[in-house]
């Protein structure tokens, strides 16, 4: 709409609000690289209003999402009745959801109440508690893996992808892949490495970084792994991008309590990864551990997380 409002959480001013956003659009701005393409890195991030209907009693909330978060700032005391009149006016199927978005007379009453220099005792500041990532039970050592089977050599080469080869690709490896090849389970043998930066997969003979690098584009992407090197993680200078190949392996058959098709060893916070792989006849392939899929985009795409491996041997 074009209209820079902002408004007062405690001690902290917020501005834009974006009037377009909802939580039915989210999902195609955040967690699906095919929608809105419009968040470029995870510093970047979006106010909008909402109704939340799960309890009781509607209630109306600014939420605070980015790629890797969303949480509710604060919550609005607005009259009841506009809510309850939003929230009848979604209609059966919507209330499967929950969450709708404001009406015209929920924005009004904003800009005219609440917004620029209005009443900030009507805003109450939603404060909550750190996460602590759950990375899962203590891996064991290597001894304890007791891993006697043949080691896995994963291509390492930068690969030209056609669509066209995913399929034979995952079920050469069998990769499990939500969409393509739902049937694969690639298993892994994870041991502790000693400390809390990295795991070693004895199956294919790589290490692993746990957490990762945050979202940004392809070429500064590169720039941070280099940078990474430079200072070195946990004692080694040679991490890399994984191949399609190297991140398929990691993907497992169903999700983890963390949402997430991975061990819980690995952060959630790297939800789709950069591999080094170009589609023909262009763009760049993606692994998604949100959905469980091998995807492509164009190279207009905001950008991608990173998770750095390294070659044992």
């Amino acid at each position: 709409m074009g209209m820079f409002h902002k408004v007062k959480v405690g001690d902290e001013i917020i501005s834009p609000i974006d009037w377009e956003m909802s939580p039915e659009l989210t999902f195609g701005t955040f967690e699906s690289w095919g929608g809105r393409e419009r968040v470029r890195n995870n510093d970047e991030c979006v106010y909008y209003f909402f109704v939340d209907d799960w309890g009781d009693t509607p209630k109306l909330c600014l939420m605070e999402r980015a790629v890797k978060h969303a949480r509710v700032v604060a919550e609005i005391k607005a009259p009841l009745e506009m809510m309850r009149k939003c929230v009848d006016e979604q209609g059966y199927v919507a209330r499967f959801e929950q969450s709708f978005a404001i009406n015209d007379q929920i924005r009004d009453w904003l800009i005219r109440n609440v917004l620029d220099d209005g009443n900030s005792s009507l805003v109450i500041p939603v404060v909550e508690e750190k996460e602590i990532e759950d990375m899962g039970p203590a891996l064991p050592g290597k001894k304890k893996a007791g891993f006697s089977g043949t080691i896995v050599s994963l291509p390492v080469e930068p690969a030209f992808l056609q669509e066209e080869e995913v399929g034979a690709l995952l079920r050469k490896w069998n990769f499990f892949e939500s969409e393509q090849n739902p049937s694969g389970n690639f298993a892994n043998v994870l041991i502790n490495n000693g400390n809390d930066q990295t795991v070693v997969d004895l199956r294919t003979n790589l290490m692993w970084q746990r957490d990762g690098l945050d979202i940004n584009s392809i070429r500064q992407m590169r720039k941070a792994i280099a940078e990474v090197n430079e200072k070195g993680l946990a004692g080694y200078h040679d991490w890399r991008m994984p191949t399609v190949e190297e991140a398929m392996s990691l993907m497992e058959s169903c999700q983890n309590s963390k949402g997430i098709y991975l061990h819980p060893c690995f952060s959630k916070n790297q939800p789709f990864i950069f591999v080094e792989a170009r589609r023909k006849p262009g763009g760049y392939w993606f692994v998604d551990y949100k959905q469980g899929r091998l995807f492509w985009s164009s190279g207009t795409i905001p950008g991608g997380f990173g998770r750095l491996v390294r070659s044992l041997s």
